[in-house]
């Protein structure tokens, strides 16, 4: 059984991905981080020592607390945070419980540095499509909520990233990491270099956005209406900030279709009662 205020690693994962998921807290001291850099999905890296200083930022929030076997340390964090007025329980078992039930860690190796205020910076080319909204997605949800995007012209992708030290993603180049390979889309990359490919549901999304993004709409069927739905967002915004934030309710809706709702499905005729479709009540 849970200790008190605490969530299991099955119930977490089940929250990861979705907008409602509550801020999770690596807790870890440096030893034990500089042992195993991984991450879980979306967590964010705070010093323990330092609670009193940064538990005013969840204020009002949802919490989880990982720490490395969840037990003294979490449960200090946790009851600080309850005290500055957030909802905060511990990750039951620490990352070495969530480790030991194989489920998926971000390595902290694969990402970008992160600026002065923690956040990991992006770039990419303006007036973005499918993949430009699909990896911002994926980043935000799963690897950093914090994440900053940059879109700028084409020409300029690699000289920002430079001046200002950010991850240029989705562009050409033999030297750029995130970025197509071969049939395979920087969606794809992404996915397999977090190390998220186990997580129910990115999988099948990774096919529809592949297909979208690379002119297969043949590879699965939900691939030709994400593009239709993509390019019309394209054209009802000028702004592309303002598109990211529309896009990402779109892939929130077809990754819970796609983990959650692939065998349901849907026609007039089912919810009509017999005397509407003609019959008699027997």
């Amino acid at each position: 059984m849970p200790a008190i205020n605490a969530i299991t690693s099955d119930k977490l994962a089940r929250l990861i991905g979705t907008p409602n998921c509550p801020a999770i807290i690596d807790v870890r001291t440096a030893d034990d981080f500089a042992a195993d850099s991984r991450h879980l999905p979306g967590a964010l890296r705070r010093d323990p020592a330092a609670v009193g200083d940064w538990a005013c930022e969840f204020a009002g929030r949802n919490a989880v607390i990982a720490g490395q076997h969840g037990r003294a340390l979490s449960e200090g964090v946790a009851a600080w945070l309850r005290h500055e007025k957030t909802s905060a329980e511990i990750l039951d078992g620490g990352i070495i419980g969530w480790a030991t039930a194989e489920l998926p860690m971000v390595p902290d190796t694969m990402l970008p540095r992160r600026d002065s205020q923690g956040r990991t910076l992006w770039v990419t080319r303006a007036r973005p499509k499918v993949d430009r909204i699909a990896c911002p997605w994926l980043i935000r949800r799963f690897v950093d909520p914090h994440a900053v995007f940059l879109f700028v012209s084409p020409a300029e992708v690699a000289g920002v990233a430079d001046r200002f030290g950010a991850a240029p993603f989705d562009i050409e180049g033999d030297d750029v990491t995130w970025s197509h390979d071969g049939e395979r889309c920087t969606f794809d990359v992404m996915v397999e270099r977090f190390g998220l490919q186990s997580l129910s549901g990115l999988a099948r999304l990774a096919e529809i956005v592949r297909g979208a993004d690379t002119g297969r709409p043949e590879l699965v069927p939900q691939a030709a209406g994400l593009l239709a739905i993509s390019l019309g967002l394209s054209r009802m915004y000028s702004d592309d900030l303002a598109q990211l934030e529309a896009g990402m309710l779109v892939y929130d809706a077809l990754f819970r279709w796609c983990r959650d709702a692939t065998h349901e499905t849907h026609d007039w005729v089912s919810h009509q009662s017999k005397v509407s479709r003609g019959k008699a009540p027997a």
